[in-house]
């Protein structure tokens, strides 16, 4: 049998008070409508229809796909309209699945139950119980257990929103038939709109049976109307993929105050303490230590790493057993050699430290590449940039930089060659040489109680 997802994700969502298409806001990483997207992908669905109206030029430029079909709602006239936009795209008998643009939590496992429930029905519908149902539709069951009606919480008495069972939203039909009950849709309700939900209404009604289908987590059914709900869903998809690591071995110290995006892959053994934030591509060893405030995003870090906190990472190459920070700041394109060290206040851009070196303080190193065991002394800067061009340094294995040395790229430093502290260097520096550059010190004898006099001839 066929099987269609259409998503729809029309709405203007007004109350989230931005110009930004609602569909488009993130949570967990993505916009909400990846998420649904990704769950009809999971499901297996022959095809993915996506009905879009506000911003529609911006949703797709955001989030177009070879599987995914565009059909836009010119007029936004509620979900039945916005159903109804996707009858010309389907041909011969199958089951549609319709799902929303806002409501990022469901599951494929869901949709995948809501499919066989419908085979053995005309079709069915995710419900769940909530403690708070607040503006969600109410629905009301047969005595057999299929539905008999919806009623949308702005047209309910004040006994039907006694009921906590509510719309989750989410249902597999059955088409081309349910376009029939579609079309006799009318506007007379309380929003003046084409509700989806009196279709299904009006098909229990001419006899049809629609499975309620028991969401087993509520918070599935959770839209996205404004800001709190946005982060409420936020942080439900964290706490989704939390409870996912805790299971293949990763420790959490505090997971309500972890943030992982379920893009992100860990190792078992690690550990994650509080204020931990990672984020896109990140990929984590096993047996790592992530120290509390640390930020890393898309970046690479191999077994046994450990970063100090309140250190930022952002597109680089972590080798085994590194140690980074505390509060070290590495940049796209910086790669650490096995067992290198970055200590604190370091910042690496665009550079290569090979296996063994360590920089421990202070320090700055941009286009660079140095070598294996070299030492950085605190302070040191490579001077990359000239106003107009970056240039790179190179330093040899184990070289030896003086704290406070100036390196003026493009410059060499040759293996086993050292820097005296102070220098600012300019030129080449052989191997195993010495390179000293500073003005020799000069003392005057009783300047300070000279100056002191000068300033209080009284003494007092």
């Amino acid at each position: 049998m066929t099987r269609v997802a259409a998503i729809l994700a029309a709405g203007k969502g007004t109350r989230m008070r931005s110009e930004e298409p609602k569909v488009l806001h993130p949570v967990g990483g993505r916009p909400m409508l990846w998420w649904v997207l990704e769950a009809a992908r999971a499901a297996k669905c022959d095809r993915i229809l996506v009905v879009v109206g506000h911003g529609a030029d911006r949703v797709r430029a955001a989030l177009d796909a070879p599987d995914v079909t565009w059909v836009e709602q010119r007029e936004q006239l509620g979900t039945g309209h916005a159903l109804a936009q996707v009858e010309h795209e389907l041909e011969g008998e199958g089951q549609i699945l319709v799902l929303s643009g806002d409501v990022p939590l469901v599951r494929a496992s869901t949709l995948a139950e809501l499919g066989e429930a419908a085979g053995a029905d005309w079709g069915s519908m995710a419900i769940a119980d909530l403690p708070e149902p607040g503006t969600l539709g109410r629905v009301f069951a047969r005595a057999d257990g299929s539905l008999d009606r919806i009623v949308e919480a702005s047209d309910a008495t004040a006994d039907q929103l006694e009921t906590h069972t509510v719309n989750a939203g989410i249902y597999c039909l059955p088409f081309p038939e349910v376009f029939e009950f579609l079309s006799r849709l009318s506007t007379e309700n309380a929003q003046g709109e084409l509700y989806l939900t009196d279709a299904l209404g009006a098909a229990a009604a001419a006899g049809r049976s629609l499975a309620l289908v028991e969401l087993a987590d509520p918070g599935e059914a959770i839209g996205i109307n404004d800001r709190a709900d946005q982060a409420r869903v936020h942080r439900r998809l964290l706490d989704r993929k939390i409870g996912d690591l805790q299971r293949a071995g990763v420790s959490v110290v505090d997971p309500a105050r972890t943030q992982v995006e379920p893009s992100v892959e860990i190792g078992a053994d690690t550990t994650l303490h509080p204020d931990v934030d990672l984020n896109g591509a990140t990929r984590i060893g096993s047996n790592c230590t992530l120290r509390q405030g640390a930020w890393i995003r898309d970046s690479v870090l191999a077994d046994g790493v450990t970063i100090e906190p309140y250190s930022v990472l952002d597109g680089c190459q972590v080798g085994p057993g590194c140690t980074v920070g505390p509060f070290a700041r590495l940049r796209p394109g910086t790669v650490l050699g096995e067992g290198s060290k970055v200590g604190n206040f370091v910042e690496v851009k665009k550079s290569t430290l090979g296996p063994g070196v360590k920089a421990g303080h202070l320090t700055y190193l941009g286009d660079a590449t140095v070598g294996e065991g070299a030492n950085i002394g605190a302070g040191t800067i490579t001077c990359n940039y000239d106003g107009v061009d970056k240039h790179r340094t190179e330093i040899g294995a184990r070289a030896f930089i003086g704290s406070d040395t100036m390196l003026v790229a493009p410059v060499k430093v040759g293996e086993g060659a050292v820097t005296g502290a102070g220098s600012t260097v300019t030129q080449d520096v052989p191997s195993g040489a010495l390179a000293v550059e500073r003005s020799r010190q000069r003392n005057v004898e009783g300047w300070a109680s000279r100056r002191k006099r000068k300033k209080d001839p009284k003494g007092g």
